[in-house]
């Protein structure tokens, strides 16, 4: 087996890593590391399920509005009830 030189870059910095904080402190590096990569991977999560989440309020909120209007909401897309709340809210103006 025959050990190329990204191989090698990789053992010289364990080495260092062993010289420079002793074998005691490697384990606690090793867990810091792990334990920040988790906060990542958990906060960039968020990000992403919290516009689902908004989108979802904002829809329960047009369908809350348009069943106090009246307006029947079942087997319409969100752009229909939309419409209809529309004209619902003109004729109510005049």
């Amino acid at each position: 087996m025959v050990i190329t030189s990204w191989e090698w870059v990789l053992i010289l910095i364990f080495i260092g890593l062993l010289i420079l904080w002793g074998p005691q402190k490697l384990p606690q590096l090793a867990r810091a590391i792990g334990e920040a990569k988790r906060e990542f991977e958990k906060a960039s999560k968020g990000i992403i399920e919290e516009p689902q989440t908004k989108a979802e309020e904002v829809d329960e909120k047009i369908i809350e509005l348009a069943k106090s209007l009246g307006i029947e909401t079942e087997g319409k897309t969100k752009e229909q009830i939309l419409q209809e709340i529309m004209e619902k809210t003109k004729s109510k103006k005049k």
